[in-house]
């Protein structure tokens, strides 16, 4: 019984936590705005066009692009969250009751803010609604799972899979609420919450303590924030560019043909295909 209700309290904390993150100013992501700005340099004005209204993937942009957009993204997020973090422990001891819980806010808050960004690159629709202050139970859910991801819980990595597969089954343009609020990965989006919650708890006493003496703190707290940052939002983009939702699919040009790299071909351009090549011929 009282395992029961430390895990459901883990649970609520961390919920608690990831809604009031997410209601935080500059933390919800414009997926649209988002992508246009952060493909415009590596793609052409139709390929970042046919990103917004489908998937990066349904464009064919290239892995190794998207690739190269995220550790862009993970390197602004990171540096960004590790100054906030030695800013926030500057004050020292005095001011640890005010600091460390914003410190944390604004952590989790940094964790969204590349959550989105790595999903909507590999192919996630809108996580959130333009128009509603509210987290749903599909987002809080997913968003949940990318977390644990992040943290290394195997258990959200296949959650995490579950999901995509069946978005990919379904070429489904939003979140599948039923898997994630009442079919078989609600569970474990349950139980990956308990976890974070006492992972989000040991984090806040950590950097407590990291903030106690002034100026000191903060170079440890904004090291410790670095440390801890970078390496988790890297887990979540080789997650996410590993499934099938980020895997670039060719486009064939009207008036040209598509046919087995073994067949005998002329005037051939590859495009890429998930797990196989093909050569697009041009019809005669």
């Amino acid at each position: 019984m009282v395992t029961n209700e430390v895990s459901e309290n883990s649970e609520s904390r961390f919920s608690a936590l990831l809604v009031g993150a997410a209601r935080l100013p500059g933390v919800r992501i414009d997926r649209a705005a988002y992508l246009r700005t952060a493909l415009a340099r590596h793609c052409s004005e139709d390929d970042v066009r046919r990103a917004v209204e489908e998937t990066p993937a349904a464009a064919g942009i290239p892995l190794d692009v998207l690739d190269r957009v995220a550790n862009e993204a993970i390197r602004y997020e990171t540096a960004k969250v590790s100054a906030l973090s030695a800013a926030a422990g500057i004050p020292g001891f005095i001011a640890m009751p005010a600091t460390v819980p914003a410190d944390l806010a604004q952590y989790v808050g940094h964790m969204l803010r590349i959550s989105q960004k790595l999903a909507y690159l590999y192919g996630w629709p809108d996580l959130f609604s333009a128009d509603n202050d509210d987290v749903d139970d599909a987002t809080k859910g997913v968003l949940t799972l990318f977390f644990g991801v992040m943290f290394g819980t195997q258990s959200a990595n296949v959650a995490v899979g579950k999901v995509a597969e069946a978005m990919s089954k379904q070429v489904a343009k939003k979140l599948p609420q039923q898997a994630l609020t009442k079919g078989v990965v609600y569970p474990i989006v349950k139980k990956v919450a308990g976890y974070l919650g006492v992972r989000m708890t040991k984090q806040t006493f950590a950097t407590s303590v990291s903030k106690a003496i002034p100026l000191v703190g903060a170079a440890v707290s904004g090291g410790l924030t670095y440390a801890t940052f970078r390496p988790m939002a890297k887990r979540l983009k080789t997650h996410l560019s590993g499934l099938e939702l980020a895997q670039p699919v060719g486009r064939v040009i009207p008036g040209e043909v598509v046919q087995d790299e073994d067949s005998p071909v002329a005037d051939e351009t590859k495009i890429p295909q998930p797990g196989r090549e093909w050569r697009v011929v041009r019809g005669r």
